[in-house]
């Protein structure tokens, strides 16, 4: 009889301790479409939700509140009038796309708190919430 290995198993798992901090880490740099929507048909507005998109995108298609700043373009100069104490929140197209890890790190290395967006403006549409701009959901869902 052949005994197979188990590829879940072959490496241990953590203890409860450090997976616990693991997540933990992961949540205070992450949120997602969801808690956003809530927060934002709640009135719990205590953090700035940026669209780090090229301009045209936000111009199309971006969630209501949201701001344009996109993530090549973050630096000491364009965040300036931005307070250290509020926690920012990025989303870019979705999760094919990078540009939100991009502007979290841009705005952390300025010494700003700041969040992911998981799910994007893709996850946003796909939950059907409302989008504002030129075009709204007929814009490209891609970038």
């Amino acid at each position: 009889m052949t005994t197979i290995r188990s590829l879940v198993l072959e490496t241990p798992a953590a203890s409860p301790e450090h997976t616990h901090r693991h997540y933990m880490n992961k949540l205070s740099v992450e949120t997602d479409v969801s808690d956003v929507c809530y927060d934002l048909k709640n009135g719990v507005a205590d953090f700035l939700l940026i669209d780090v998109r090229s301009s045209q995108a936000y111009a199309e298609c971006h969630v209501p509140g949201a701001i344009s700043l996109p993530s090549n373009q973050i630096n000491a100069e364009t965040t300036a009038a931005f307070s250290k104490e509020q926690v920012i929140v990025v989303y870019c197209w979705g999760p094919a796309c990078n540009g939100g890890t991009k502007g979290a790190a841009r705005l952390s290395a300025l010494g700003f708190r700041v969040k992911e967006m998981l799910g994007g403006i893709e996850y946003w549409r796909k939950e059907g919430n409302d989008v504002e701009g030129t075009l709204g959901h007929s814009a490209c869902m891609i970038g």
